[in-house]
């Protein structure tokens, strides 16, 4: 039976949206490609219709997770005061919510040790959606030069994603909430600090 363009296509994403999901759950290796189609409601048979293999899927749901993030960042930011952006993306990032549920939440936290032994193409495409974040959070920092802002960003976001990790790591208890809480500090003081005049120099 010949399925029409569209209905590949709206296959093709439902798979990408499955395995998006997945991989974040249980990490790059933790699921095969038969369970990932079986999620998706299609047979094992049917992937190389799709991808030209498992890594092509991987860095294709990796990015689709990353591409969330940063509209979902976009409409805060759309949605928000300027002078609030960027604190409302670090309040949401660094949540018992974001925290307790890796499967809709950001795919670095999730994925990123993994990648780091990957292919040399599967850590191009995840620096190229890192670099693109990294711009996103830059531009919610205001009155400051864009190489510092980008400067800030990254530090922001290595603190944010680092701070994910070890909650996850300490489980949902009194101590990842406070790992929570001393993520939120330092990102939030550092901003505060990057935006405070400097100090005159006294004779």
């Amino acid at each position: 039976m010949r399925y029409s363009k569209e209905h590949k296509q709206e296959t093709h994403a439902r798979i990408v949206k499955k395995a998006a999901t997945r991989l974040r759950e249980r990490g790059a290796h933790g699921i095969g490609v038969a369970d990932l189609m079986k999620d998706a409601g299609l047979t094992h048979g049917g992937f190389y219709a799709h991808f030209d293999s498992r890594e092509a899927l991987v860095i294709e749901a990796f990015s689709y997770a990353m591409d969330r993030a940063i509209e979902r960042w976009r409409k805060v930011a759309a949605d928000t005061p300027p002078e609030k952006r960027l604190s409302t993306i670090i309040d949401g990032y660094l949540s018992a919510v974001h925290r307790d549920d890796p499967g809709q939440g950001c795919a670095i936290p999730a994925l990123g040790a993994e990648i780091a032994r990957e292919s040399p193409k599967t850590r191009k495409a995840f620096a190229l959606k890192l670099d693109q974040m990294i711009d996103m959070m830059a531009d919610q920092i205001l009155d400051v030069p864009r190489k510092a802002a980008r400067k800030q960003a990254t530090a922001t976001l290595a603190t944010m994603m680092g701070t994910i990790v070890m909650s996850r790591i300490a489980g949902s208890g009194e101590m990842s909430d406070e790992i929570l809480s001393a993520g939120r500090e330092a990102v939030l003081g550092r901003a505060a600090a990057a935006k405070a005049p400097a100090k005159k120099k006294v004779n």
